[in-house]
């Protein structure tokens, strides 16, 4: 797609999205000119899934942004991912919090975090289940460098945006119970391409957007 065009399509999703929304470009398989576009137009959150893609774009993109990694985090490659980005929104285990809390603290940075909930509970996705969301959240008290913002999920893909708004409203209930107890949170991260608009209605913070802004992926 042309830089003009992918522009003109990110500033309409733009003046869609209301303002307390954060949009985060989902930007794999992407090229350094399709995301310098995107930041062109407004967008300032890009969001990669692999360590090595984001650190190879990131030397050919000078305009500033926030980068926030949104795929599965290996622990082995936590050191590199807390050095590398701005926020992991893919915590998913006290062992991957502790090697992000190491490598933080050796870069002299506090790192914004999100847990990965497996909300639709399929066996192939990483993400904590619903039920070991607050012992993780109680771990994280205790990495001073990790500071716990909220929660991200990514529900089994919908025929119909509508069959994703269970899994929103059961996201966002765990959200509201942990800042019942008291843990200050602010960020719901979910919604993509397909449902972000119900995503919304049922409270999300930040939606991850990838075809909508750039068109279909292209093939391997």
């Amino acid at each position: 797609m042309e830089f003009r065009e992918i522009v003109d399509r990110c500033q309409a999703i733009l003046r869609r999205v209301p303002p307390h929304v954060t949009v985060v470009a989902a930007t794999k398989d992407r090229t350094p000119e399709e995301i310098r576009a995107a930041l062109a137009a407004g967008i300032q959150h890009i969001g990669e899934n692999y360590v090595q893609e984001a650190e190879r774009k990131k030397r050919e993109i000078p305009e500033p942004a926030v980068w926030h990694m949104i795929g599965r985090l290996q622990a082995n490659k936590a050191t590199k991912a807390a050095v590398l980005f701005d926020w992991v929104q893919t915590v998913d285990s006290l062992r991957l919090a502790q090697r992000l809390e190491a490598a933080a603290s050796r870069a002299g940075k506090r790192l914004p975090v999100l847990i990965q909930v497996n909300i639709g509970r399929e066996p192939q996705k990483a993400g904590v289940l619903p039920e070991e969301v607050e012992p993780l959240a109680q771990a994280l008290r205790e990495l001073p460098h990790l500071e716990l913002r909220g929660l991200m999920a990514i529900p089994p893909p919908p025929e119909r945006p509508e069959d994703s708004r269970p899994h929103f409203r059961a996201l966002r209930r765990l959200f509201e119970a942990l800042r019942a107890e008291g843990f200050p949170l602010d960020t719901l991260s979910m919604g993509m391409s397909a449902d972000w608009e119900v995503a919304v209605e049922e409270g999300a913070t930040m939606i991850r957007l990838g075809t909508a802004l750039f068109g279909p992926r292209p093939s391997p």
